[in-house]
């Protein structure tokens, strides 16, 4: 959550400086000469958090790929008897195992989880 600092003197937004001289980070106003020690020494922090299936490529051709395995299950879609298959490439702790299965059929491409 972003947090601004505003002037007490006039109102105006305080930003971010170093001050060079005591080698601390200071907020300071730009339209009168307010300026107060920062508490933290983070100004900025910017975080993203994928969902697996956001983090999965999405390409055209993947039932064409040659070095995804595949599997006798059919597509829930249009009964291709072929699959192919591939796990979530998720890093997180809580994110869990997922298998992400893709028709074999060139036409359909539909795209499913277990």
């Amino acid at each position: 959550m972003a947090t601004f600092k505003y002037c007490i003197e006039c109102n105006n937004l305080l930003y971010p400086r170093e001050d060079k001289s005591s080698r601390q980070l200071m907020f300071s106003c730009r339209n009168c000469q307010f300026q107060e020690k920062a508490d933290n020494l983070r100004v900025y922090r910017h975080e993203i958090i994928h969902a697996p299936s956001e983090q999965t490529m999405v390409l055209t051709d993947l039932s064409a790929d040659p070095t995804l395995p595949r599997a006798n299950i059919p597509c829930p879609r249009c009964s291709y008897p072929e699959a192919v298959f591939f796990q979530s490439s998720s890093r997180r702790v809580e994110a869990k195992m997922t298998l992400f299965y893709v028709c074999g059929s060139r036409v359909c491409g539909h795209r499913w989880t277990d």
